[in-house]
């Protein structure tokens, strides 16, 4: 028989091999509401604002979200589970990043999901189709530069905040809270020299983000233009010629260049019309 202080030895060492165990095991890391951040202090969106907000963007399969603060991942995370889009969430805190990809990892979407550390403002996220944020108004005006020089049609989301006097295309209200919804406008601001089938037209535009406003000289007349709209790269303008007639154009901006189609009051066909920035 073994001597009872063998046995007692023993049980020591299970105890002090299990204590020793349980020390050395990490805890996982557990984000608190309210926890300050680099710039902000982290306050998780709301499932049901996530996923209007996600829908207003008319988010699809083919699109490329990023998450600017991704917290602990969730508009990244349902950017893929729900609406099947490749996403990306940008996150300064590493044990929040960390954080954030393991809940990916459990949501079984980490071929279409990633969360990265990283510094929003040293990151170039400039291939994104949709932008989403939860920042502050301060630090959606520091983005404003970088979102409206991406490409005219990028589609952008902020819960809460807005960017100032850049007017929102459209505001969602859900349970007392409010997300705003812009599209990127292209930029049209200056002189053009226009040009449908033999004739030539002189078109001025101001721009204010996506608002218009501008005139189009024929000859020796110049008319202020009508119904002039800007939607990422769409645009549509029309004026009344010096013969009362109503000319309505639309079409696409690309670069220093557009193109679309001219109709004129009372003609059933249409004039395909292109202009080049003076």
């Amino acid at each position: 028989m073994r001597h009872p202080r063998y046995a007692l030895a023993v049980s020591l060492l299970a105890l002090l091999v299990s204590f020793h165990s349980h020390a050395q095991a990490p805890k996982e890391y557990q984000p608190q509401i309210g926890q300050q951040g680099k710039d902000v202090i982290w306050v998780p969106t709301p499932d049901e604002i996530v996923e209007r907000m996600l829908t207003m963007a008319q988010v699809k399969p083919t699109d490329y979200v990023v998450d600017l603060g991704a917290g602990d991942g969730k508009i990244a995370i349902m950017a893929a589970k729900k609406f099947g889009a490749k996403s990306l969430g940008i996150e300064y805190n590493p044990d929040m990043a960390r954080h954030a990809q393991s809940n990916a990892v459990k949501a079984g979407v980490t071929d279409k999901a990633q969360i990265q550390q990283g510094d929003i403002f040293a990151t170039d996220f400039t291939s994104a189709t949709v932008v989403t944020m939860y920042l502050l108004p301060t630090l959606n005006l520091k983005l404003r530069p970088t979102l409206l020089a991406m490409r005219p049609g990028t589609r952008v989301v902020s819960h809460s905040f807005t960017m100032e006097d850049w007017q929102p295309d459209e505001t969602s209200t859900f349970d007392g809270r409010r997300a705003y919804f812009w599209v990127v406008p292209a930029q049209v601001q200056g002189a053009w020299i226009v040009k449908a089938g033999n004739e030539s037209f002189e078109l001025t535009l101001e721009q204010r983000f996506q608002k218009l406003d501008g005139s189009m000289r024929m000859n020796a007349m110049q008319a202020g233009l009508r119904d002039a709209t800007l939607h990422g790269a769409s645009i549509a303008f029309s004026f009344v010629d010096e013969k009362g007639v109503m000319r309505q154009f639309s079409g696409r901006v690309n670069g220093a260049a557009m193109e679309g189609t001219l109709r004129t009051e009372g003609r059933s066909e249409e004039v395909r019309w292109n202009a080049s920035k003076r």
